[in-house]
C-alpha cells in the first residue's frame, strides 16, 4: 500500500510509479494478455523489445532468476528436513518418555528424579529446536541454511569424484 502513494505527478499526464507497482501492473498485464499463462522465449524478447530493455539485460535477468528459483528450491528442501528433524526428534521424546513415565508408574513412582534429569534436558533442547525453527531470525537462519547447502555441495563433488574413479 505505501508503493501507491509514493507515486508522482511530474507533468502533463505524466505519473511515475515505483518500480514495484510498474512490475506488478505489468505482471497483470502480461497475464491478462497471454490466453494459456505462459509465454515463448521469443514473446518475452518482444516484449522486453517494446519496454526498451536491452537482451543483453534480459539475459542478465534470465539467469539471475534461475540462480533465484533453485536457491528457493533448496531453501523449501531446507526447511522441510529442519521441521522433520525436529517432528523425529520430538516423536522420540513423546515414545520414550511416556514409556518411561509408564515404567515409572508400574514400579511404585521411585524413578521420578532420574526421569527429570534425562528427559528435563531434552526437553529443554527440542524447545530450543523449535524456537529456531518455527521462530528463526534472518542472520541465524541464513548461517543455517548457507552451512547446509556447503554440506550438500561437498557431498555432491564427493560423489562426483568416487563415480568418476569408479567409471575409470
Amino acid at each position: 500500500m505505501t508503493g501507491l502513494m509514493a507515486e508522482r505527478y511530474v507533468g502533463d499526464d505524466a505519473l511515475l510509479y515505483p518500480a514495484e507497482d510498474a512490475q506488478q501492473i505489468l505482471q497483470i498485464a502480461i497475464a491478462r494478455e497471454t490466453e494459456s499463462g505462459e509465454l515463448s522465449r521469443s514473446q518475452l524478447l518482444e516484449i522486453a523489445a517494446d519496454l526498451g530493455i536491452a537482451s543483453e539485460t534480459l539475459l542478465a535477468a534470465e539467469q539471475e532468476w534461475q540462480v533465484r528459483k533453485f536457491e528457493l528450491a533448496d531453501q523449501k528442501l531446507f526447511d522441510q528436513q529442519r521441521r522433520q528433524r525436529f517432528q523425529h526428534g520430538l516423536s522420540q521424546f513423546v515414545i520414550f518418555g511416556g514409556f518411561s513415565l509408564g515404567l515409572n508408574f508400574l514400579i511404585g513412582g521411585w524413578l521420578i528424579w532420574p526421569i527429570y534429569l534425562i528427559f528435563g534436558p531434552w526437553a529443554l533442547k527440542l524447545a530450543w529446536d523449535a524456537w529456531r525453527i518455527y521462530q528463526h531470525n534472518d542472520y541465524t537462519y541464513s548461517q543455517e541454511f548457507e552451512r547446509w547447502r556447503r554440506k550438500k555441495q561437498v557431498k555432491r563433488a564427493v560423489n562426483r569424484f568416487f563415480s568418476w574413479l569408479s567409471g575409470l
